[in-house]
């Protein structure tokens, strides 16, 4: 189960990485300190995942914390990517929804 969501996780950032969404410069320190959920207010929805969303996951997976039984990322990705063409959005959901359904089921 953590291996799997590790692998999920992995193949999230290749997304991102192969459709120009990965950052090489983090956002702000003020971003970070958003109450929001997404950080909506002072993040994008790519930098969100890519500096809190994976970092997060990975830390519980290493840090042997429990893993949250429900999440529910794609639908907001959905909305934030609504314009972009659907082999796009399948290249950045499939991972995530993929993570979303391993969780549900644990």
């Amino acid at each position: 189960m953590r291996n799997q969501t590790k692998l999920h996780l992995q193949q999230l950032q290749l997304a991102m990485q192969k459709l120009d969404l990965w950052q090489a410069v983090p956002p702000s320190q003020d971003a970070f300190l958003s109450e929001e959920p997404f950080a909506i207010d002072t993040m994008s929805p790519e930098e969100w995942l890519q500096w809190i969303f994976i970092p997060r996951m990975f830390a519980l997976l290493e840090s042997g914390a429990e893993l949250p039984s429900k999440i529910a990322v794609s639908p907001y990705l959905e909305e934030a990517f609504k314009e972009a063409e659907e082999d796009f959005l399948v290249e950045l959901l499939t991972p995530l929804r993929e993570l979303e359904a391993l969780l549900q089921n644990q």
